[in-house]
């Protein structure tokens, strides 16, 4: 019972982190111009697979703008760091060919591809 109530807490925390992760996202894309996790995640692929296929869906295409973003390294320490931005347009372009080499990833980025071409 214990396993049982711990396991459905566990499940709602996820569902609602990854749904906050999306909405936000989702403001951030509707500003004009966003990284490529925020595009990646408002998609509707989930926020840490974007995280982890970010920086290769991102390789080979010119940002639209640039900013400096801030970094948390160790303890409180932060780091101001360059964050690539990108419209709408270029990410839409980059999702209609980006294929990852994992055949379940590269499932979800052609459902998230046919979804924008739509």
């Amino acid at each position: 019972m214990n396993a049982t109530a711990r396991a459905a807490r566990s499940y709602i925390r996820t569902a609602i982190r990854t749904r906050r992760a999306q909405r936000t996202a989702t403001r951030a894309v509707a500003t004009g111009t966003a990284t490529a996790v925020a595009h990646l995640t408002a998609a509707g692929i989930a926020p840490a697979d974007a995280e982890r296929f970010a920086g290769a869906f991102s390789r080979g295409v010119t940002p639209t703008a640039t900013t400096t973003g801030r970094i948390k390294l160790k303890g409180r320490t932060t780091k101001r760091v360059q964050v690539k931005l990108y419209d709408l347009a270029a990410f839409t372009a980059r999702a209609l060919v980006y294929r990852p080499k994992d055949k379940a990833a590269a499932a979800k980025f052609a459902q998230m591809a046919y979804r924008l071409a739509a």
